[in-house]
């Protein structure tokens, strides 16, 4: 008898404590619960906001009436005193979640102006006009007609009815805010501008998959510039083209456009895309290194040569090992094929 009182005496008083509250009152205040948080950690998530009160007993009256595994990530916005049945409702069913997207490195304002439209359901054209903004466009001083390379990659929440304009200024202000001034004095040294740095450090996005390989990419291209030698970007030659290629073809290699880093000296006029802080800092901050070639291999890793002669010779060994992976994955979707469908 002594064990069922114990357990009737905090289930009577969660169930007290949960018709508490009842909607909220005050103003709302965002709170951030983590991918893959528990509902412990989003139980202190909530207290700390002061959207519930005593988050153990909280815990408890989850457990008690099944609502303990069915939370969602994101932002939210709630009220403080909120009631813990309505506190569990929004977090099961994405009550008061904000809307928002995350914006990868790399990519381009061809992927981000629809993905920020569809996001905060406003058309197209809208957005399309907001990174164009040029009054934003004089004040950071970009000398292209876009914000590409200034939207930071990061993860953004955004309040119910905000505009295009508000949101991307919120994605500059948080490039503005990474940006240090040590990296503003640093421009003087590698004679370079903000804008180029930037347009640089896209390239290297671009290239690199290992990040312990990008300053000494970014140190490629920095000789080929002070050598006065093409850049010859593949990326840049995909941007002229309007997205990614799987393959590069010569053809390809004669588009006419200001990107074609294949026929045109120096940068590009503007970032092929968003850089995130390491090619930045890699651009900046380029390996000192005599080479002036790379290829990239299969595994995500390039090899760096310093004349075109030992770079042919590493080309014949890439080209022999993209092959091999490609003979591979053929075998493999084979294999997988049912024999009356190859």
């Amino acid at each position: 008898m002594r064990r069922r009182l114990s357990l009737l005496a905090p289930l009577a008083l969660a169930g007290v404590l949960a018709a508490c509250g009842g909607e909220g009152k005050g103003a709302p205040v965002r709170v951030v619960i983590p991918r893959g948080a528990s509902l412990r950690v989003a139980a202190d998530s909530l207290a700390s906001k002061g959207v519930i009160r005593a988050p153990r007993l909280f815990l408890l009256y989850a457990q008690l009436t099944n609502r303990d595994r069915r939370i969602k990530a994101g932002t939210y916005m709630l009220r403080p005193n909120t009631s813990w049945g309505r506190a569990l409702d929004a977090l099961a069913e994405g009550k008061g979640l904000l809307p928002g997207m995350t914006l990868v490195e790399g990519w381009t304002l061809r992927q981000v102006v629809p993905q920020l439209a569809r996001v905060l359901e406003i058309p197209v054209e809208s957005v399309e006009v907001a990174v164009r903004d040029t009054a934003l466009l004089r004040r950071l001083d970009v000398p292209s007609g876009s914000l590409e390379g200034y939207l930071y990659p990061d993860t953004y929440t955004f309040a119910p009815g905000m505009s295009a304009r508000t949101a991307v200024g919120e994605m500059v202000a948080r490039f503005e805010r990474v940006w240090q001034p040590q990296w503003t004095a640093r421009l003087d040294t590698i004679a370079m501008s903000r804008h180029d740095v930037l347009t640089l450090a896209s390239i290297v996005e671009r290239e690199a998959r290992l990040r312990e390989e990008r300053p000494v990419i970014a140190s490629v291209y920095m000789n080929r510039l002070r050598d006065g030698m093409l850049l010859q970007a593949d990326p840049t030659v995909q941007y002229a083209h309007g997205g990614h290629k799987p393959r590069l073809f010569f053809k390809d290699l004669e588009i006419d456009s200001p990107y074609n880093t294949y026929r045109n000296k120096g940068l590009p006029p503007g970032p092929i895309g968003a850089p995130g802080r390491p090619s930045i800092i890699a651009a900046l901050y380029p390996a000192q290194t005599p080479f002036k070639f790379f290829v990239a291999f299969p595994d995500g890793h390039h090899e760096f040569t310093r004349d075109f002669t030992s770079h042919a010779r590493v080309v014949r060994r890439a080209r022999r090992a993209w092959d091999s992976v490609a003979v591979l994955r053929g075998a493999t979707a084979a294999a997988r094929t049912p024999a009356g469908r190859r």
